[in-house]
């Protein structure tokens, strides 16, 4: 029987996570997209683990999704001369141009234009907000003096917030642009944009993917700066999917802020049928116990519950000490909620009138179908993978049974909830096509006789265009 998980898990790579074996292990007990940090990524390295991966998916005849994750603009302080801890109320300051050891009075920050961007008052917040500083001064050249707010151990090279500052540095940084074509010579599924603010970060993206990428890349925003919350709608418009990154986003705004915001990612998502991943500490004490605690629990539940397509591992996989127990526990937690009665799903049917109207309302209309006579499965024939996303936006509780002859799609619809993608290539007529397809999803295990099942197709079949027919068939034999 397939696995029965609709929800899909997102692994991060890792040193724990560099051997053919555990990449194996992990899969069949339920990753579906395996990120690539490329924060921490050597090429080599990334190299040899994605051809690890390519060649298990075909091993075992899973589509297995991989993400490039580009880093942003990461702002951090430079490295610090032994021991420094800061009490409330010391003052110090930060200097850019050359790297220096730092100390107790003055530190060494990455980013340039930090004299030119800050304001007195403005806050700068260190290691995950652990320390709070207020600005005082600026020479808008390189010196910038700020008072502790919240002080304690000042660490090297830790990752700087601005929480009240407008950055005037691109979204995507001169490393981002080299790791970005470095991904489309990967051919990687998905790509996401760290710290996204505007639309126009995207569009940079986009026109970098679409001269070095063979095929179209979607793009994931990840939403980790209050402008973004903010803009959301405009960078819906131009993104194939969202990422709440908790993280950063929880550091940005006051933490206390985050949930009500992952719920409205999630609607806002949801609303432009588009996937959304939550990411950050979800099974963290995993990173070094065999058993989360009740909270982390809860919170991988809640995010289903909220809606979310998949949830995001970063160090319980990709440094922590059980990478593949991890998987098979939220693996567990993911089955044990996501049929539930108590999620609401979103059944606005399609209004704007756009070209796929159409597609859009036979989409709709088969996952509301399919729930009211409990179909066991809904099947579409695509080339684009467009009524996948709409299908599965509407969360029907069927299995979602994608066939495409389109090889650079298989792997990429992976991360949709519900969605399982098969290569399928031969379009004669409609019924024989139909019937094929029946055939591959009974021995998939995903039919059985006397079950429902809707198909959905493009009539006619081998013109590939717009889906536009909608087909309920009662399964009478499966082939053995």
């Amino acid at each position: 029987m397939p696995n029965q998980k609709k929800t899909k898990i997102v692994a991060t790579l890792g040193p724990a996570t560099s051997d053919k074996e555990t990449l194996k292990a992990m899969i069949l007990a339920g990753v579906d997209v395996f990120r690539i940090n490329f924060s921490h990524a050597n090429y080599d390295d990334v190299r040899e683990r994605v051809e690890m991966i390519r060649a298990l998916s075909e091993e075992l005849g899973l589509y297995t999704a991989i993400l490039a994750d580009l880093q942003g603009p990461k702002l951090r302080v430079g490295v610090m001369s032994g021991e420094v801890v800061v009490s409330p109320g010391d003052t110090i300051t930060f200097r850019t141009g050359k790297p220096f050891e730092g100390n107790a009075e003055e530190v060494y920050m990455n980013y340039e234009s930090f004299p030119q961007d800050v304001k007195p008052g403005e806050r700068v917040l260190l290691d995950d907000g652990k320390l709070i500083f207020e600005i005082e001064s600026t020479d808008k050249k390189e010196k910038v003096v700020a008072k502790v707010v919240q002080g304690g151990p000042l660490k090297s090279k830790k990752g700087v917030n601005l929480p009240n500052t407008n950055i005037s540095l691109p979204a995507l940084t001169e490393k981002d642009v080299k790791d970005a074509i470095f991904a489309c010579s990967l051919k990687v599924d998905w790509m996401a944009l760290s710290f996204v603010r505007h639309s126009e970060d995207l569009m940079d993206l986009q026109k970098l993917i679409e001269e070095h990428a063979e095929h179209k890349i979607p793009i994931i925003a990840k939403i980790e700066k209050p402008e973004a919350v903010e803009n959301i709608d405009k960078i819906v418009a131009y993104c194939d999917g969202l990422m709440v990154a908790r993280g950063d986003l929880g550091v940005e705004v006051p933490a206390q802020e985050v949930p009500l915001i992952q719920k409205r990612l999630v609607i806002r998502a949801k609303k432009a049928r588009i996937p959304v991943i939550i990411a950050t500490q979800m099974m963290e004490t995993m990173i070094t116990s065999l058993t989360p605690t009740r909270a982390e629990v809860n919170d991988v539940a809640n995010s289903v519950m909220d809606g979310a397509d998949a949830v995001m591992l970063s160090g319980e996989t990709s440094v922590g000490n059980y990478p593949v127990q991890v998987i098979e526990k939220m693996t567990s937690i993911l089955k044990s909620v996501e049929g539930s009665e108590l999620i609401k799903v979103p059944h606005d049917p399609p209004q704007i009138r756009t070209v796929r109207y159409i597609t859009k309302s036979v989409c709709y209309h088969a996952a509301l179908m399919a729930n009211e006579i409990g179909a066991k499965a809904i099947s579409t024939l695509t080339n684009s993978g467009y009524t996948a996303f709409q299908i599965s936006a509407w969360r029907p509780s069927a299995h979602i049974l994608v066939f495409t002859s389109n090889k650079a799609i298989l792997s990429q619809l992976n991360l949709l909830w519900g969605v399982k993608a098969f290569y399928y290539d031969r379009f004669v007529s409609t019924d024989e096509t139909i019937e094929d397809v029946n055939a591959i999803a009974c021995k998939k295990g995903f039919l059985d006789v006397g079950d429902m099942l809707i198909s959905l197709a493009a009539m006619p079949i081998k013109d590939k265009g717009m889906v536009n027919t909608l087909r309920v068939t009662e399964i009478e034999s499966c082939p053995v």
